[in-house]
C-alpha cells in the first residue's frame, strides 16, 4: 500500500471512530463504509473540463466522464479518497451524487412534470450520499474549530486589561501529538495540500473533549438538520423554472426526512442539476468555490486559481523549468504553479506597483497562512515593464499570463500595440525550439492580428475556449520556433517601445 493510500486510511478511521461516539458500528461496518463505492461529481472551469479529468485519473486513479452539460466531471471513489478529492486543484466546488437520470422523460405539462419531481424525493437512494455528506460534514467542523483556534494561538485571554501571547511553541506540541502519524504530513509535502489535508483532519486532540460534550448533548437534544434545494437548469425545452423545481422538490424532500427548509443558515444543500434530458440529484460537499484557496488579496481581475492551475498543466512544467508570468496581477497563476510544482522557479511581474504588492502580500499569506511557520517556496515577485522585461534572453522556460481583455484594465484600443510587443518581448526571453507559452485573453481578434505577425518565432498548438465571468475567452498554446530572436534594432534600426 503506497504512502497516500495508508493516509487516509488512518484519516478516515479517525472521523469514522469519532461517530462511534454516537452511532454504535462494528469493526466489519467501519470496514464496509470506507470499501462503499460512490459518485463524486465536480464542476470546473468551462473548457477545462479534459485538464480536471486527467487530474483526477492521475492522483486518484479513478475513471472520469465528462458530463454534456458544461463545467461538469463524474468519477467513482471508496470512501476512504474523499479527503483527496478536496485535494484536487482544478474542481471548484463538489457533490455527491444521489441519483442519475441519463435519459429523463420529461411530462408534457408543468404539473405533470412537478409532481413527478415530487415523487422522485421519496424513491431516490439517500443512504450512501448522506453517509459521504455526514463524514464530510465531520471535515468541515474541523476546518472551523482549528480556524478559532488559530485565530486565538496569537492573543490569550485579557488579563488585567492586556492581552497575554500564547507560547506558540505549545501549539506546536499539541499539533506534534496529533492522533495520525507524522508519516502523514510528511506524504503531503506539498504546502498548500498538506495545509488542506491538515486543516481536514483537524486537531482531533484539542477538540475531544468539546466533541464528547457536544455528542452527549445532541443525544438528549436532537436537532432538526436545515437544509435547501436549489436547481441549475439549462435547455430550451422545459415547461418550468428553476424555481418552481427547486419548490416543489424540495417541499417533497422535506416531507420526507421532516427536514427544516432555509434558505441562508442550512446545513444540507440539495442539488438538482438538470440539463436537457438530464437529471442529476446529488448533495453539496463544499460551502464555497475551492478556487479562493490562495488568494486573500483581491484586485480588479483576479483569476481564478483552479482556471490558473489548468493554464499551467497545459504547458507541462518539467523540473527546473523557469516559469514566469509577466503580468501576474494578484499572482494567481505563479502562486499555484509555486504550491503545485514546487520543483520549478516562478516569478510574478507586474509594471503596476499595486498589482505587485497585491502579489507579494498573497505570496507572504501563503507562506504564514494560518501562523504556521515558512516552509519557503520557490517564487518571487518583481515590477518591471512587460515590453523590456530585465531577463537575459533565452533564459525563460514557460510563459503563462492572463493578457488584459481591455475591459476592466486597458482598452481595446490600447491592445492593438501591447499585443504585438509582449508577443515579441516574450519570444525574446523564451527558449527556442523548446520554449511554451500559455496565454489567456478575450480579445481574440487583437491577439489572432499580433500572433499572425509573429508566426516565424511563435506556433499556436491548441486553443482552449473557456468561459470567464461570463466572456467567451480563449486559452492559447503557443509552441517557441528554433528561429532565433532578432533585435527590432537590427531589422528597422529602431527599437519599437509601447509607450
Amino acid at each position: 500500500m503506497c504512502d497516500i493510500e495508508e493516509a487516509t486510511n488512518q484519516l478516515l478511521d479517525v472521523n469514522l471512530h469519532e461517530n462511534q461516539r454516537s452511532v454504535r458500528v462494528t469493526e466489519s461496518d467501519l470496514r464496509s463504509e470506507s470499501e462503499l463505492l460512490v459518485t463524486i461529481g465536480a464542476t470546473v472551469p468551462t473548457g477545462f473540463e479534459q485538464t480536471a479529468a486527467d487530474e483526477v485519473r492521475e492522483k486518484l486513479g479513478s475513471p472520469c466522464k465528462i458530463s454534456r452539460d458544461r463545467g461538469k466531471i463524474y468519477f467513482v471513489i471508496s470512501l476512504e479518497s474523499l479527503a483527496q478529492v478536496h485535494c484536487l486543484r482544478s474542481v471548484d466546488n463538489l457533490f455527491v451524487v444521489v441519483q442519475e437520470f441519463q435519459d429523463y422523460q420529461f411530462k408534457k405539462t408543468k404539473e405533470e412534470v412537478l409532481k413527478d419531481f415530487e415523487d422522485l424525493a421519496g424513491k431516490l437512494p439517500w443512504s450512501n450520499p448522506l453517509k459521504v455528506w455526514k463524514i464530510n460534514d465531520s471535515f468541515k467542523k474541523k476546518k472551523a474549530k482549528r480556524k478559532k483556534i488559530n485565530q486565538n494561538s496569537s492573543k490569550g485571554k485579557i488579563n488585567n486589561g492586556q492581552e497575554v501571547k500564547i507560547d506558540q511553541r505549545n501549539d506546536k506540541k499539541d499539533f506534534t501529538s496529533h492522533a495520525l502519524d507524522s508519516h502523514i504530513l510528511d506524504y503531503y509535502e506539498n504546502p498548500a495540500i498538506r495545509e488542506e489535508v491538515s486543516t481536514l483532519v483537524g486537531d482531533d486532540l484539542a477538540s475531544c473533549k468539546d466533541e464528547t460534550d457536544e455528542s452527549s448533548k445532541e443525544e438528549t437534544e436532537p436537532q432538526v438538520l436545515k437544509f435547501r434545494v436549489t436547481c441549475n437548469r439549462a435547455g430550451d425545452k422545459h415547461c418550468f423554472t428553476s424555481n418552481e423545481a427547486a419548490r416543489d422538490f424540495g417541499g417533497a424532500v422535506q416531507d420526507y426526512f421532516k427536514w427544516k427548509a432555509d434558505m441562508t443558515n442550512f446545513d444540507v444543500e440539495v442539488l438538482l442539476n438538470i440539463h436537457d434530458n438530464e437529471v442529476i440529484v446529488g448533495i453539496a460537499l463544499t460551502e464555497e468555490s475551492l478556487h479562493r484557496r490562495n488568494i486573500t488579496h483581491f484586485g480588479p481581475t483576479t483569476l481564478r486559481s483552479t482556471l490558473a492551475y489548468g493554464m499551467l498543466r497545459l504547458c507541462d512544467p518539467l523540473p527546473y523549468d523557469i516559469i514566469v508570468d509577466p503580468m501576474c496581477g494578484t499572482g494567481a497563476i505563479p502562486i499555484e504553479g509555486a504550491t503545485e510544482w514546487s520543483d520549478c522557479f516562478h516569478i510574478a511581474g507586474d509594471n503596476n506597483p499595486l498589482a505587485v504588492n497585491r502579489a507579494a502580500n498573497n505570496i507572504a499569506s501563503l507562506l504564514t497562512k494560518k501562523g504556521k511557520p515558512s516552509w519557503g517556496l520557490p517564487i518571487d515577485a518583481v515590477q518591471w515593464d512587460i515590453c523590456n522585461l530585465p531577463l537575459r534572453t533565452g533564459s525563460v522556460d514557460i510563459i503563462v499570463t492572463d493578457l488584459p481583455f481591455g475591459k476592466r484594465i486597458g482598452s481595446k484600443k490600447r491592445n492593438w500595440n501591447l499585443y504585438p510587443a509582449c508577443l515579441r518581448e516574450m519570444s525574446r526571453v523564451c527558449t527556442p525550439t523548446t520554449g511554451r507559452a500559455v496565454l489567456l485573453t478575450q480579445d481574440t481578434k487583437c491577439f489572432t492580428k499580433a500572433l499572425s505577425g509573429m508566426r516565424h518565432v511563435w506556433r499556436k498548438v491548441d486553443t482552449v475556449w473557456v468561459n470567464i465571468g461570463g466572456l467567451r475567452a480563449a486559452v492559447y498554446v503557443l509552441l517557441r520556433t528554433p528561429e532565433a530572436f532578432v533585435h527590432p534594432s537590427e531589422q528597422d534600426g529602431e527599437r519599437g517601445t509601447l509607450w
